[in-house]
């Protein structure tokens, strides 16, 4: 069979399995929709965690910016896991013990205010639209590719599916769902990277084939990518070009950004006890590391094959993936010499060929000749990799407005069904202005989801980690802090990413630091601001006090309140 039947026929069925899950686990109230009922056990909810977290930057974009950019993308990979680390040790326990829903609930309820709620939710919007914004991307690259429609049209598709499981089934729905999603997306990242794996080093394990040598020679796969990539007049591939200050601002941006992303922080409180909490943290970062130590090897893998593949070689004899890309427009070949051959090469007067970073995962195993029902669940596993945590950002937005705007402060006494209804309401909305950024995105998959890591790093960090360690920390020093950071961080991403005063250049850029590392300056200059100004004005009640002394023992934590 072709690649398009395999494809119609795994993604068919991946998407009746989403649906019929939605379907058997519809939420029935509000703490369905938004925790999920708080009884998932530990197991599954690492691997929701895990599903909801690794979006399409991390299956689609990051091992083709590490591709790409060779020693300098392992920034995402620090960046991405060590985040976790940090969110599992220093958050997640903590924030199980307040027993609230959302981050604009704990912020509302730490800084009592509710102007401190509504910047939260503010703040969380900026974060979940930013982001949602590249997974419906990633889903409109695979539909075009893959089963032959417009990208606009792949978007709709997605639209469609995360509307019924993420409006039906809230929390509840999402969290079963992003259990199959993180078995289907795992499943189709390792099958191929075994695969070419073997085909390369003769190593079925790809962490180990990366530093492996190349089958039937002495030749290290890292030593035959450097001498392809110097003899094409690009840099060394285990060379690092960027500045060391800007390494370390984007890793620790990631870092920090990670540790506050709300969809992510919302995770934690859908098991039933805090310990439950810190396991669910340990499954979820064992699952991830299954990917995220696999992504380099297929970067390498990826690079190799397509350098060997088209450059010096006839257009004409290029292999039917070359021309199935060039028609969704993410790869173009322009001959400028006109001799038919593909020239590529790092020189941009001379390069002929074009490549869109975000194609790399997805058209590695047709470069490698790979089976077609092995191309065919790639393409799956990207669309349960955009889809699972374009559904958890999704809720997120809806329980922003429903629970932390409507419920909290202007219609106290909704009844919990009317309150489901806003929420499902929340998410249609939410559903239709995801689409329209996806098919007006702002940029490639990861640097779009870059910037929602930056502002959450500059916006929702700085407020946890004050509200949960310093006593002293109140209401009007969080909320300067956050409107601050967020401020700075969100004109900065304007000048330097999105060219808002004209044109800019690397070397206009502050201290040496790129829009995607800048979120860490927002998050000192948000510290600074809420240390200053809660030092001159006076201090939380004492009730407020003695609530955050409680809260650093996690311990005795009951289920997440209902308010």
């Amino acid at each position: 069979m072709d690649v398009q039947t395999w494809t119609y026929i795994i993604v068919g069925a991946t998407f009746a399995i989403y649906i019929g899950i939605a379907i058997w686990s519809r939420a029935g109230s509000t703490k369905d929709f938004y925790v999920a009922g708080g009884g998932v056990p530990p197991l599954a909810n690492g691997m929701a965690t895990a599903a909801d977290w690794m979006s399409a930057a991390s299956f689609i974009s990051m091992a083709g910016i590490i591709s790409f950019a060779g020693y300098d993308g392992a920034v995402y990979l620090m960046g991405w896991t060590g985040g976790y680390v940090l969110l599992a040790l220093l958050l997640a326990p903590y924030l199980r013990k307040f027993g609230k829903f959302t981050v604009p609930d704990f912020i509302g309820d730490r800084y009592y205010s509710n102007t401190a709620r509504t910047v939260a939710v503010v703040c969380a919007l900026f974060v979940s639209f930013t982001y949602v914004a590249g997974q419906m991307r990633g889903v409109g690259v695979v539909f075009s590719r893959f089963l032959e429609v417009d990208i606009n049209n792949g978007v709709y598709i997605g639209m469609f599916i995360v509307f019924i499981y993420a409006v039906l089934g809230g929390m509840k729905g999402i969290t079963y769902t992003q259990v199959a999603q993180y078995v289907i997306l795992i499943f189709a990242f390792m099958v191929p990277a075994i695969f070419i794996s073997i085909q390369l080093t003769n190593n079925p394990i790809p962490q180990l084939g990366f530093g492996g040598t190349i089958d039937g020679t002495e030749t290290y796969l890292l030593d035959k990518l450097n001498g392809l990539h110097e003899e094409l007049g690009f840099a060394a591939y285990t060379d690092g070009s960027k500045a060391l200050i800007d390494v370390f601002f984007i890793t620790f941006a990631l870092m920090v950004g990670t540790a506050g992303l709300p969809h992510v922080i919302v995770r934690f409180f859908t098991v039933p006890k805090v310990s439950d909490a810190r396991i669910s943290a340990g499954y979820a970062l064992v699952f991830i590391a299954i990917l995220y130590t696999t992504a380099p090897a297929v970067a390498a893998f990826a690079r190799t094959n397509l350098i060997q593949t088209v450059s010096n070689e006839e257009y004409a004899s290029m292999p039917s993936w070359f021309s199935n890309w060039e028609k969704t427009g993410l790869l173009s070949f322009t001959d400028k010499n006109n001799d038919g051959v593909i020239q590529y090469v790092a020189d941009a007067e001379t390069n002929e060929l074009v490549i869109d970073r975000d194609i790399m995962v997805l058209a590695n195993p047709e470069i490698a000749n790979l089976p077609n029902w092995v191309v065919a669940l790639v393409a799956a596993g990207g669309l349960a990799a955009a889809l699972s945590t374009a559904a958890g950002l999704l809720l997120v937005i809806s329980t922003s407005v429903s629970h932390d705007l409507i419920k909290k402060q202007f219609a106290p006494d909704i009844s919990d069904s009317n309150e489901l209804w806003v929420a499902r309401g929340s998410a249609v909305v939410a559903v239709v202005i995801a689409g329209y950024f996806g098919i007006n995105p702002p940029g490639f998959v990861a640097a779009v989801v870059a910037l929602a890591f930056g502002l959450a790093a500059a916006s929702f960090f700085p407020a946890i980690i004050l509200g949960i360690f310093y006593q002293r920390m109140n209401k009007e020093g969080a909320i300067a802090g956050m409107i601050s950071g967020l401020g700075v961080t969100l004109l900065y991403m304007l000048i330097f990413k999105f060219n808002l005063f004209g044109e800019t250049t690397p070397a206009d850029w502050w201290f040496g630091v790129s829009p995607e590392g800048f979120g860490t300056i927002g998050m000192l200059v948000n510290f600074a601001v809420s240390f200053v100004v809660s030092s001159v004005t006076k201090a939380p009640p004492q009730d407020v006090q003695e609530m955050v002394d409680n809260i650093r023992f996690p311990r005795g934590a009951g289920e997440a309140h209902n308010h």
